[in-house]
C-alpha cells in the first residue's frame, strides 16, 4: 500500500488572499511560558528548556482545506446550509478520479465536454460518491508570485453536471475551484452581469456538495483510478470550511 500526500503546506511564504501567520516559540521560550504557569522559574527546567510551540493565525481557507456547503451560501438544497462541523464522514473516504488538464493553460474554464473527454479517455464511468480529483499542476507553482491566478477552473455546468453523476466531493489543486478571481473580475468590468462572478461556487445554492481546493501531488498518483481517497476536515464549529491533509492510498 502506498499513501500519497496531497495537501500543500500551511506557510506565510504563499502568496495568496488569505495567508497564514505563524510565530514560531523556541524551547527557551517555553520554558518561559511554563514558568509562568506554574509558578516556577525558567531555569527549573532542563537547560531552561521546555516545550516548543506556535502561534498560527489562519483563515479556514487558507491551505489545503474543504469547503461547506455553507461557504457557497446561507442555503443549500432550500435548507440552512450545513457547515463543516456537520457533514457525513462517509463522503470523504471514497474512491477517487484524477482527471488531468495539466496541459490546459492557466485560467482555463473546464466545460461538461472536457470532462467527458477525459473519463472517456482513461476508460472510466463516474458512480456515485467518487471523489473527483483536477489536476492542472498549480501546485508546482505554489510560491509564485501570482499562485492564486495560475490554475485551470472548472464551469458551472460542469460543477452541475458533475453533481449528477452522484458526487459529493470534487477537489482541485488550484487556490479556487472557479477560474481564478483576476479573470471574473475582468469578465464582469467588461460585461456587468449576473452569473460571472464565483458561478461554480454558486451552484452549492441548489446542490449540496464539498470541493476541497489547494490540492497538490495528483501527478503521483500511479494511475486515474482505482485508489482511496482519505480528505477529512478539521472539525471547526459552525465553520465554512476546515483544513484537511488528504492522501491517496493506492494498493499494490
Amino acid at each position: 500500500m502506498k499513501l500519497i500526500d496531497l495537501s500543500v503546506p500551511l506557510s506565510p511564504r504563499i502568496r495568496e488572499p488569505l495567508p497564514a501567520k505563524i510565530e514560531y516559540l523556541s524551547h527557551e521560550d517555553g520554558a518561559q511560558q511554563a514558568a509562568q504557569v506554574l509558578g516556577l522559574k525558567a531555569d527549573d527546567f532542563s537547560e531552561s528548556k521546555a516545550w516548543a510551540t506556535e502561534n498560527v493565525t489562519l483563515n479556514t481557507h487558507a491551505g489545503t482545506h474543504v469547503d461547506a456547503p455553507y461557504h457557497y451560501w446561507p442555503t443549500s438544497e432550500g435548507r440552512p446550509a450545513r457547515t463543516i462541523d456537520e457533514m457525513p464522514l462517509e463522503w470523504f473516504y471514497s474512491d477517487g478520479v484524477v482527471l488531468d488538464f495539466s496541459g490546459k493553460p492557466p485560467g482555463y474554464e473546464l466545460t461538461t465536454a472536457d470532462l467527458q473527454g477525459e473519463l472517456a479517455r482513461i476508460g472510466y464511468t463516474l458512480k456515485p460518491l467518487d471523489i473527483v480529483l483536477i489536476r492542472s499542476d498549480a501546485d508546482k507553482r505554489l510560491y509564485h508570485e501570482h499562485y492564486a491566478f495560475l490554475h485551470v477552473g472548472v464551469s458551472a455546468e460542469a460543477t452541475v453536471w458533475l453533481l449528477d453523476q452522484g458526487i459529493k466531493v470534487v477537489g482541485t489543486d488550484g487556490w479556487g475551484w472557479d477560474i481564478p478571481l483576476n479573470l471574473q473580475a475582468e469578465a464582469y468590468k467588461k460585461d456587468p452581469k449576473d452569473g460571472i462572478l464565483w458561478a461554480a461556487h454558486y451552484v452549492g445554492k441548489d446542490r449540496e456538495y464539498c470541493q476541497i481546493e489547494k490540492l497538490a501531488n495528483l501527478d503521483q498518483i500511479p494511475r486515474p483510478f482505482g485508489f482511496k481517497v482519505a480528505c477529512f476536515p478539521v472539525k471547526i464549529e459552525k465553520a465554512s470550511a476546515g483544513w484537511a491533509r488528504p492522501v491517496a492510498i493506492v494498493e499494490g
